[in-house]
């Protein structure tokens, strides 16, 4: 994890990855959808799955691409990347998109942004069979931000939630500044579901 002056942050999570169980709450586990395959890394196209039913990834970007992110079972995108909204690319397949375009810019995100793609995917999710694909253009800073805040609310503990992101996508790279800003929207989010 690297600020954007690319200096390491949260040295104890990255640290301590090595050896440790990666734990969540009980209610999150009825969102994995089963045990994992040793297949089940990177798919047809730039997609990682970080649970049985939420991948990560980059940019779709083209009606090929589109049609792989179908036959890996994808029934609901967040799209987050500004570059370009997937929702044409989608409609032929029956996928339903959430275009949650964010710059990749390094500085402080708003609580809004992952209010609209935690509501989206926990919507998804709440209706069996689903899975959800969170990509930006590289899937390196904005999708795995988004589902850390995703991960978090689904009653994963934070340190948990990167750690298992990091080790199922190495090429994640948690900038201090994009954690803080899922922290600040966690703390947020919390409060109305005590």
């Amino acid at each position: 994890m690297r600020d954007s002056d690319g200096n390491a942050g949260f040295q104890s999570v990255a640290s301590t990855r090595k050896g440790r169980e990666i734990r969540a709450d009980v209610s999150a586990l009825r969102f994995v959808g089963g045990m994992f395959r040793p297949e089940d890394g990177n798919a047809a196209m730039d997609m990682t799955w970080v649970t049985g039913r939420i991948a990560v990834g980059g940019g779709i970007w083209n009606a090929e691409n589109m049609a792989k992110v179908g036959r890996e079972g994808i029934t609901h995108i967040i799209d987050m990347q500004i570059e370009f909204d997937d929702t044409p690319l989608a409609e032929p397949y029956g996928i339903a998109v959430l275009w949650n375009p964010i710059d990749d810019d390094f500085q402080p995100k708003p609580a809004a942004v992952f209010q609209r793609g935690v509501d989206f995917a926990i919507e998804a999710l709440d209706q069996p069979g689903t899975k959800v694909f969170i990509h930006c253009a590289a899937g390196v800073h904005r999708a795995p931000m988004m589902a850390l805040a995703l991960l978090c609310t689904l009653g994963w503990k934070l340190k948990d939630a990167l750690r298992l992101i990091e080790t199922r996508r190495p090429q994640a790279d948690f900038a201090v500044v994009y954690v803080r800003s899922v922290e600040r929207f966690l703390d947020g989010y919390a409060a109305p579901h005590r």
